[in-house]
């Protein structure tokens, strides 16, 4: 059984993405300064290569989304490495009313000296930015928070965006909301995992059962009490992956006919309730 639940080999680059990288690249020239979003629990995996050589000469403000399901500890960590002298970095919970107020104070002082010359001139100068990131981060979450109402389609799985959208808040911020992207292929196999995860990749293109075992392998050292908690079960040092995975099967009854663990609908409980947080807070990065 261990064979079979190998390490699963994840490449997805839809044509649409590729479509939607060209858009972006178009309108830059359009916007002043980025809103990169970024899912917390994997900030690091969620820096799109492609995004970051297109954003190479614009302002930046990584968004640092879902908050609440890491450490307070391992979300100052990020937000260090992340803070540069044209990149700031935010920290919000989009789902609460007006969290993201505070990127419009950021925007305008990141751009204070373009303000300030077009306000020498008489002009009165709207900042543009665009949203950007890799699928199911939170782009249009944070759009209809920052416009305080619902001006966006939003969705718990990736791929819910489809084409290009401005909108404008009421303080005056214009807003490009992009498609999620990812890039043609992932150099790094712990990143294409992390992004499989949290639900950037979409689990129809996956084998969930060997995500699982994958997710698993991987959080069994360090969220090792997280993981005895949610699930009842005690885990030794050294222990296989696989006897986890099935002491979890048995735990929560994932068993079929004949006495045969389920382990498609295990699978699909782990990641569903890493997810959501149910197992606590995670950061995979």
């Amino acid at each position: 059984m261990e064979k079979n639940l190998s390490r699963t080999n994840i490449n997805w680059f839809p044509g649409h993405m590729t479509k939607a990288l060209r858009q972006m690249e178009k309108e830059l020239k359009n916007v002043d300064l980025l809103l990169y979003c970024l899912d917390a629990r994997a900030p690091m995996s969620c820096l799109n290569p492609k995004l970051t050589e297109l954003a190479k000469n614009k302002k930046i403000i990584y968004v640092l989304s879902k908050v609440d399901l890491v450490e307070k500890k391992d979300l100052e960590k990020f937000k260090k490495l992340l803070t540069k002298e044209n990149a700031q970095v935010v920290a919000i919970n989009a789902v609460q009313s007006n969290s993201g107020k505070v990127i419009f104070s950021i925007a305008r002082d990141l751009l204070k000296d373009k303000i300030f010359s077009k306000e020498e001139k008489g002009i009165s100068y709207s900042l543009k930015a665009m949203v950007v990131g890799v699928p199911n981060v939170g782009k249009s979450t944070l759009i209809n928070n920052l416009c305080s109402f619902s001006k966006t389609i939003t969705g718990n799985k990736p791929g819910v965006t489809k084409g290009k959208q401005w909108v404008v808040t009421k303080e005056g911020l214009v807003l490009l909301d992009t498609p999620g992207t990812l890039w043609p292929s992932f150099e790094d196999e712990r990143v294409a995992r992390n992004l499989a995860y949290i639900g950037s990749i979409k689990d129809e293109v996956l084998d969930t059962t060997e995500l699982a075992f994958d997710f698993i392998k991987d959080i069994s050292g360090k969220y090792k009490d997280l993981l005895e908690k949610r699930y009842n079960i005690q885990i030794r040092d050294g222990q296989e992956t696989i006897e986890i995975f099935e002491n979890i099967c048995m735990s929560r009854n994932c068993i079929l006919k004949k006495e045969e663990l389920d382990y498609d609908r295990c699978g699909r409980m782990i990641l569903d309730d890493f997810r959501k947080g149910r197992l606590g807070k995670i950061i995979l990065d």
